[in-house]
């Protein structure tokens, strides 16, 4: 078995909210106002480079808008990075990405994260990970020590597109219950009360080799 939880180190990065509105031009009669979802808190598709998030190079990780989807690339070994908005969420959250691998291993790491507070030094968050070889688990950081709580080992699950594939994930905060889909299907789940609100982002990390690179897409944070 692999998979087994690994010493990380962290850099926190901050980002704001990015919109789009479309139009339908291709139809002679007047095109409807778009009716908005009113259970939408958070979004962006990271197609305006100055949405917010932080453009960062430096000798351990990058993280950059990248033709419309946001990248993060980890250049050592046994080392995530996250990135967050500037925001705040009480109560019961659905968080969602799509995710491709396109540089790296397939042993990799790389998700959600929900109700994140505390400090760069010492942070706390719960995560939800896959990796690209098809593993899946839920964790949470605690002032900076991480533990696994929906298993003590990332498990397998078919959910995974495994390879330089494309997988929509979604992580739902909901009480003290955790949960992560994978391309619609439920591959962990887990029942911890150390967290109640907080902001979200996303993550990224490798294990024994170094260059894990994912792209991210439509980032989406609901009311469940």
């Amino acid at each position: 078995m692999k998979k087994t939880l690994l010493p990380l180190l962290f850099i926190l990065l901050f980002t704001t909210l990015a919109c789009s509105v479309f139009s339908d031009a291709a139809t002679t009669e007047e095109a409807p106002v778009p009716v908005e979802d009113s259970n939408i808190l958070f979004q962006d598709d990271f197609s305006d480079s100055s949405s917010g998030w932080d453009s960062a190079d430096w000798e351990d990780g990058l993280t950059d808008y990248n033709n419309g989807v946001y990248r993060m690339l980890v250049k050592i070994p046994s080392y995530d990075v996250w990135a967050n908005p500037d925001k705040h969420f009480v109560g019961d959250i659905s968080v969602e990405v799509d995710s491709i691998k396109v540089g790296g291993e397939d042993d990799n790491n790389f998700g959600l994260i929900c109700r994140y507070s505390g400090t760069a030094d010492a942070p706390s968050f719960y995560f939800f990970n896959i990796s690209s070889d098809g593993y899946a688990v839920i964790g949470k950081v605690t002032e900076g020590s991480q533990e696994y709580i929906s298993s003590e080992q990332m498990q397998p699950t078919d959910a995974i597109k495994q390879g330089n594939a494309s997988n929509h994930l979604r992580a739902e905060c909901l009480g003290n219950w955790q949960t992560l889909y994978v391309n619609g299907q439920e591959v962990a789940t887990a029942s911890d009360t150390a967290f109640i609100s907080g902001n979200v982002g996303l993550m990224a990390g490798t294990f024994d080799v170094a260059g894990t690179e994912i792209n991210f897409d439509n980032f989406l944070v609901k009311k469940p």
